[in-house]
C-alpha cells in the first residue's frame, strides 16, 4: 500500500505531462480529485486484500507499514487534496491553468505521502523540500505582486530551515553511521548529554517550526495564505503546513529524539507563543484569509502544546487536533473563497448580512468556527479537552490555564469574524451577492458534516482511529 501512494501521483504527473490528445490530457485535470478519494478508501481500509496486491511495487525507498499516526495523516491528505482540487475547478478558468495547478498538486501529494511513510530522516528531507518547492510555486500561481512576495519570504525562511535540518541531518549521520530512524534514536539514547547531539536536535526543531509556521519563526505565514490563490490557501493551511511542520515534528520528537526534558520545555513554550501570539493577532484583522492564517498558528500552537506534555495520551491529543485543523481549517478557507468569489473582497468592514445571502457558507462557517473554539459536541472539542487532560496529568498546570483561556480567545475573534461577516444588516457591497456554486459549497458541506460527524461519533472514532496511536508510543 505504501508504494501504491507514491507511484499513483507520479504516474499522473508523467501521463499528464507527456504529448496527448486534448481531450485525453483535459481529462487527467481530474486526476487530482480520483487520488484523493482513493487516499481516502485506501485510509479508512488500509488492511483491504486489493491493496495488498499493490504493495510489492518496487520503490527503492525505506517505507514504513502504515501505522495509525500516518493513516490518519494519509485520511486528512486525501480529504484537503480532493477539496482544493474540486474548487480549483471553479477558482482557476482556463484549461492550462488547470493542467498546470494539477500538476504541481500531485507533485505535492506525492511529496506529502512521502514524508508520511519514509522511516529515514535524508530520505524525510527530500520530501519535505519536494513539498517546499512545490508550494513555492503554486502561492506565486497567480503570477501577481502580492503572490511573488508571499512566496519569496516562504522561499527565504524556507532556506534557513533546510540549511539547519541539513546540518542535523550531517551531524546525526557522523555519530549513528547511518540516517534511519532507529539507527539515530539509538545514537541519541547513547549519547543524550552530547552538545553535538543536543544541537543537532535543536537545529532540527527550529527548521520543523519555521516549516509549521510556529512563533517566532511564522513571518512567511500569513502573508503566503492570503496572497495565494484560493485552492492553493486551503491546501497549505489544510495540510502542507501540518504534514511538513507538525506532523514530521510529532514523528520525530517520539520515534528518533525522545521526549527529553529540554525538547519538552522547548515545545511547551513554543507552544503557548504560539497559541497566544496567534489569537491576539488574529483579532487586530481585517482581512478575512490574513485572520485565518493567524488563527492557524494558534490552532498549531495547541498541536505543539500537547505533544510538549510528553505522554502518550499529549501525543494522541496532538494528532486528534492536527486532523481536526485539517478539516476546519480548510473549511473556513472554503468559505473565504466563496465570499470572495461572490462579493470580490475580502475586507471585513465591507461585508456583512452575508447569511440572509449565502446561508450554506453562513452556516458552515459557524460550524467550523466553533469547533475551532473547542464547543461541544463538534470535534474540535474532544481534542482540545485531550490535550487539557493531557496538559493537567503530566503537571503542565500553566500551560494548562493558558490551553484553556486562549480557547476564549479563538472564540472572541471568530465572532468578530461571523458578526462582520455574516450577521446583521446586508452591507451595500453585498446587495447582489447570491450563494456560492455548487463545487464550492459541496465541499463545504462535506466537511462541515465530517466534522460534526467527528464530534458525535467520537466514542467509535476513538476506539478505531485514534488509540491505534499507542502502536507508535
Amino acid at each position: 500500500m505504501s508504494s501504491l501512494l507514491l507511484v499513483l501521483p507520479l504516474f499522473g504527473v508523467i501521463l499528464s505531462n507527456i504529448p496527448l490528445g486534448r481531450s485525453l490530457r483535459k481529462g487527467l485535470t481530474f486526476w487530482p480529485t480520483l487520488l484523493g478519494v482513493m487516499q481516502v478508501v485506501i485510509a479508512l481500509f488500509p488492511q483491504a486484500t486489493w491493496w495488498g496486491s499493490w504493495g510489492g511495487t518496487s520503490v527503492s525507498l525505506p517505507l514504513a507499514p502504515a501505522d495509525g499516526l500516518s493513516q490518519l495523516m494519509l485520511l486528512a491528505i486525501g480529504l484537503v487534496v480532493f477539496a482544493s482540487s474540486i474548487i480549483a475547478m471553479d477558482a482557476i478558468k482556463d484549461d492550462r491553468g488547470r493542467h498546470n495547478f494539477a500538476s504541481l498538486l500531485l507533485i505535492s501529494m506525492l511529496g506529502m505521502n512521502g514524508v508520511v511513510l519514509v522511516k529515514d530522516l535524508f530520505s524525510l528531507y527530500v520530501f519535505l523540500e519536494i513539498v517546499s518547492v512545490t508550494s513555492f510555486v503554486l502561492i506565486a500561481f497567480n503570477l501577481e505582486l502580492n503572490s511573488f512576495e508571499g512566496s519569496f519570504k516562504y522561499i527565504v525562511l524556507s532556506a534557513i530551515a533546510t540549511i539547519m535540518m541539513l546540518t542535523s541531518v550531517g551531524i546525526f549521520f557522523l555519530i549513528s553511521g547511518d540516517t534511519a530512524f532507529t539507527a539515530i534514536a539509538g545514537a541519541i539514547s547513547l549519547h543524550p548529554d552530547n552538545f553535538l547531539v543536543q544541537f543537532a536536535v535543536l537545529m532540527f526543531l527550529c527548521g520543523l517550526f519555521i516549516k509549521a509556521g510556529s512563533v517566532p519563526f511564522h513571518g512567511w505565514l500569513p502573508d503566503a495564505y492570503s496572497s495565494a490563490p484560493a485552492p492553493v490557501s486551503m491546501l497549505l493551511a489544510g495540510i502542507v503546513t501540518k504534514v511538513s511542520g507538525v506532523y514530521t515534528l510529532i514523528r520525530l520528537v517520539h520515534e528518533v529524539f525522545g521526549f527529553t526534558p529540554k525538547t519538552q520545555q522547548i515545545l511547551l513554550f513554543v507552544g503557548a507563543l504560539s497559541i497566544v501570539t496567534g489569537a491576539l493577532a488574529a483579532m487586530g484583522q481585517k482581512d478575512f484569509k490574513r485572520m485565518l492564517a493567524f488563527s492557524s498558528i494558534s490552532q498549531v500552537g495547541y498541536i505543539i502544546l500537547s505533544l510538549g506534555a510528553g505522554s502518550a495520551l499529549g501525543v494522541a491529543g496532538a494528532t486528534f487536533h492536527l486532523f481536526n485543523h485539517a478539516l476546519f481549517k480548510t473549511q473556513l478557507f472554503m468559505n473565504a473563497t466563496a465570499v470572495e468569489s461572490q462579493t470580490g473582497s475580502r475586507d471585513l468592514d465591507s461585508l456583512g448580512g452575508l447569511a440572509a445571502r449565502m446561508p450554506i457558507t453562513g452556516t458552515t462557517s459557524i460550524i467550523a468556527f466553533l469547533s475551532a473554539a473547542g464547543i461541544p459536541p463538534l470535534a474540535g472539542f474532544w481534542s482540545k479537552l485531550v490535550i487539557v487532560v493531557a496538559l493537567w496529568k503530566a503537571g503542565h498546570t500553566g500551560y494548562m490555564v493558558v490551553a484553556i483561556l486562549a480557547s476564549l480567545l479563538t472564540l472572541a475573534y471568530f465572532l468578530i469574524l461571523q458578526r462582520k461577516v455574516f450577521f446583521g444588516k446586508v452591507a451595500p457591497e453585498c446587495e447582489n451577492a447570491t450563494e456560492a456554486g455548487y463545487l464550492i459549497t459541496g465541499p463545504s458541506i462535506l466537511f462541515a458534516l465530517i466534522i460534526i460527524a467527528v464530534g458525535v461519533l467520537l466514542p467509535f472514532l476513538f476506539d478505531t482511529i485514534i488509540l491505534p496511536i499507542r502502536g507508535i508510543l
